[in-house]
């Protein structure tokens, strides 16, 4: 990346404070744009979700590989569940959805509070296995809610073989005038669920799997305790990236825990952070990092910059952190900041070889929270920050009551807030369209296959506040 006619900035940029310029480009479709990573992490776009416990679960995580990106489960999840988790992405089918189930004898209340719990929005009623019907909340839509799925369900299926190719799939989704169909194995037992356009997605990504063919997962893993011992758990649970996590990366316990893990041997890239300058990058790889994670105050729940005046633009960050892992032959991920499409380009010309992103994917359907509705119906999911009172009281639960009432009074992030669904993006597929969308389309206009010639190609400007506003479209007039 260079600086529009080779000008130096003379103050630090975060990604409103810079535009790309169109470059010579041979790439004639950003189809033909390769997004796949660099950084060992096996992810076919580079969009990694946030270890942040109002986001990053087992319905995000098995979402998010589908469609070739990785979620990071947070390090204040027991190691049980986590081994759970990873054991329940890995046997998720690359192609189908894996459906909401539903007994013939289950009312219409018990269909209502899982329907929200998948962006299909259908539940699959089985007997003994085999699908008998299908639900959706407009067949449940003002019927008293003690009936029975076998009086409203939708009897007359369309079943898809599990095997079928997704494009014959699309094929027969829209010749039936279907939106979804279940896809049953050779028994006839429910496989999983598949849309219209999930089977299109399924032509347009690939999935980020392993080298057995699974979906890939991380997970992330604090600087204090056992560190080694939590770190080799994760390792034997199958995470295929492990995240060494704190606030303040460039700090002699971060160096100490990396080097424990690295000790371990891992056979998956190390992932450590967060800092902002290319000494705590420099630091963490001689320590044992394959990858560093950059950014301290960007995030949207986070309060660090407000309380204590630390932290750095987001966009200079990456740009001097990428430059140095580069030199030393590693990477580093973007965490932060991002809240729209241009945002990951951005990251991605500046040097970054995945982009993190945690509240913008909070308020979909497939983060952990339940769905809520405001008094004039707008449908949210609440979201906290990770150094937060609530997530510090979560972290913290074992210990004592005085040792978790002393870290509650130095939060330093938003306890609580309402993230709402986009009424036309609700899923984080549709979001994640949008950016891919995005990416791909910057890609061709700098010139670039991939996203190492991004890096190299993109020509980048500093722009005022208002060149950002003339940037955004209208949605009214402005008469």
């Amino acid at each position: 990346m260079r600086f529009l006619n080779d000008a130096q900035p003379a103050y630090d940029l975060t990604y409103d404070d810079v535009f790309m310029v169109p470059s010579r480009s041979a790439v004639g479709s950003r189809q033909a744009v390769d997004l796949r990573s660099p950084d060992g992490t096996g992810t076919t776009i580079p969009l990694v979700v946030a270890n942040m416990t109002a986001i990053a679960g087992r319905r995000m995580a098995e979402t998010v590989a589908r469609r070739g990106g990785l979620v990071v489960i947070p390090q204040d999840i027991p190691i049980d569940v986590v081994t759970d988790v990873v054991a329940y992405v890995k046997q998720r089918h690359l192609v189908l959805d894996t459906p909401i189930t539903l007994a013939p004898t289950q009312t219409v209340a018990d269909a209502l509070a899982l329907l929200p719990k998948r962006a299909h929005g259908a539940g699959v009623v089985v007997e003994d296995g085999r699908p008998v019907g299908v639900v959706t909340e407009s067949d449940l839509t003002g019927v008293d809610r003690f009936t029975q799925l076998s009086q409203v369900m939708s009897a007359d299926l369309l079943l898809l073989d599990a095997a079928i190719d997704p494009r014959d799939a699309f094929n027969r989704l829209e010749d039936a005038h279907r939106k979804l169909a279940p896809a049953v194995d050779a028994d006839g037992r429910l496989a999983g669920i598949l849309t219209r356009t999930a089977a299109l997605r399924a032509t347009l990504y690939d999935p980020a799997v392993d080298a057995h063919g699974r979906l890939r997962i991380a997970a992330a893993v604090g600087i204090n305790g056992d560190v080694a011992g939590k770190a080799k758990q994760l390792l034997d649970a199958g995470v295929d990236t492990l995240v060494v996590d704190t606030a303040h990366g460039h700090q002699e316990s971060m160096l100490a825990a990396v080097r424990a893990v690295r000790a371990l041997d891992p056979r998956v890239p190390v992932v450590a952070g967060n800092v902002v300058a290319a000494d705590g990058v420099r630091d963490l790889i001689e320590a044992g990092a394959d990858i560093v994670k950059v950014g301290v105050g960007p995030g949207a729940m986070c309060t660090t910059r407000m309380m204590t005046g630390v932290g750095r633009p987001q966009f200079s960050a990456v740009l001097e952190c990428a430059a140095e892992a580069r030199r030393l032959g590693k990477h580093v991920w973007a965490d932060g900041g991002v809240r729209h499409p241009r945002d990951v380009a951005m990251a991605l010309a500046a040097g970054a070889s995945n982009v993190m992103i945690g509240s913008w994917f909070a308020g979909t359907y497939e983060s952990p929270g339940d769905l809520q509705q405001t008094a004039d119906g707008r449908l949210y999911k609440e979201s906290f920050g990770m150094a937060s009172a609530r997530a510090v009281r979560n972290r913290t639960s074992e210990e004592s009551g005085y040792d978790r009432a002393r870290k509650a009074l130095f939060e330093e992030g938003i306890s609580t807030s309402r993230m709402f669904l986009d009424p036309v993006r609700p899923g984080v597929e549709d979001l994640i369209d949008a950016i891919v969308a995005g990416v791909r389309s910057s890609c061709t206009y700098a010139g670039a296959a991939s996203l190492a010639e991004f890096a190299e190609r993109a020509v980048v400007g500093v722009q005022s506040a208002a060149g950002y506003a003339e940037g955004k479209p209208l949605h009214v007039s402005w008469q």
